[in-house]
């Protein structure tokens, strides 16, 4: 059977990193983001923060299979940033994070493989202050069933190892639960064996 992957590397919290060339200062700063949402937010907060500058370009990368990505240059010429910015991402062999390099200008034109150089060294030195975590992806069930089938239901959740996330107990019982990807399909086998029970995908 196929192994299925279900972990991957992304960053702990926030971290930074700097580069000057020719007067021009990069400050990258490296995010952990789960969502697109998160990501819009963390870049106007930095373009708050950081109103004065001449360049925010950034790269994001979310989820286990390259679910959502892109890259921005922010006005520089295309593909002197996002790209170099997005490309240090995928060779760290991170997701679920944001790379902004912001810009000021020292008044010298850097050309175009200069340009690429200083993003993709500030966005590296970002990465490499950060601190590395393994995620998982985690598959979300809903099971509802008798109230006379609890003590078996609990005992399955309990040897897969189970997050329970909400449980109502009545007469008709429901317990949403989370359990790595990798191992749904075993926990799927076990409870759909089981009589008036049905178990469903949230």
């Amino acid at each position: 059977m196929e192994d299925i992957k279900d972990s991957f590397l992304s960053i702990a919290g926030e971290s930074r990193g700097i580069y000057r060339e020719k007067a021009s200062k990069f400050l990258a700063v490296a995010l952990p983001v789960t969502t697109e949402e998160e990501v819009k937010a963390s870049l106007e907060e930095l373009k708050k923060a950081y109103h004065d500058a001449n360049h925010h370009c950034y790269a994001y990368r979310l989820g286990l299979e390259n679910q959502s990505y892109r890259a921005n240059d922010d006005g520089e010429p295309s593909g002197s940033a996002g790209k170099p910015i997005y490309g240090q991402i995928l060779s760290m062999g991170l997701s679920d994070i944001l790379v902004v390099v912001i810009r000021y200008f020292g008044g010298t034109k850097l050309g175009i493989p200069g340009l690429i150089h200083a993003y993709r060294t500030a966005a590296r030195e970002a990465m490499e202050q950060a601190d590395v975590i393994e995620k998982t992806v985690r598959v979300q069930f809903s099971v509802t069933f008798e109230y006379q089938m609890m003590n078996e239901i609990m005992r399955i959740l309990k040897e897969e190892g189970v997050k329970i996330v909400h449980q109502t107990a009545m007469e008709k019982c429901e317990i949403d639960f989370q359990i790595r990807k990798s191992q749904a399909g075993k926990i799927e086998n076990r409870i759909n064996r089981l009589r008036n029970t049905t178990l469903k995908v949230k």
